[in-house]
C-alpha cells in the first residue's frame, strides 16, 4: 500500500509532539521508503543508546550535539551533519539546546503510530 505525507507541511502547521520533559518532535515529511522529523532538544537532555535497522542522517540545524555511534564519540554544532548506518549503537547529549533534523529510511512506522522513541527509555 502506498501512502505519504501531504507535498508541503509548512512548520507552523505541523504540532509539535511532547516526547518527555525537554524533548519533542515535528514530522515533516513522510512516504513507505522515508521519513523526515525535526527534533527539539533542552541542553542536557540525553538519547540513550540504542539501535534500529533504519539508515539514518541528522544535520544539526541549531545547538550543539555529543553523539556516541559505536563507541565513538562525535561532538556537532550548527550546520553540521551525520550518518548512522543500520544497526550501528549510537545515542546523543545536549550540550546546547537546539533542534536536529533526522531522516530515516525506511519510514519509522513507529514514529507514525505515536509510539515513544526507544532511547527514551533506554532500551536497545
Amino acid at each position: 500500500m502506498s501512502r505519504s505525507s501531504k507535498v508541503a507541511i509548512q512548520a507552523g502547521a505541523s504540532e509539535w509532539e511532547e516526547l518527555g520533559p525537554g524533548l519533542s518532535r515535528q514530522i515533516l515529511g513522510w512516504d513507505n521508503q522515508i521519513i523526515m522529523v525535526k527534533v527539539k532538544f533542552d541542553k542536557g537532555i540525553v538519547a540513550a543508546q540504542h539501535s534500529h535497522f533504519h539508515t539514518q542522517t541528522t544535520f544539526c540545524h541549531s545547538g550543539k550535539f555529543e553523539f556516541t555511534i559505536d563507541g565513538k564519540k562525535q561532538v556537532i554544532a550548527a550546520g553540521d551533519g551525520l550518518y548512522i548506518a543500520p544497526n550501528l549503537v549510537h545515542g546523543a547529549k545536549c550540550l546546547e539546546a537546539g533542534v536536529v533534523l533526522d531522516v530515516f529510511s525506511p519510514v519509522r512506522e513507529d514514529f507514525l503510530d505515536g509510539s515513544k522513541p526507544s532511547y527514551l527509555s533506554g532500551d536497545k
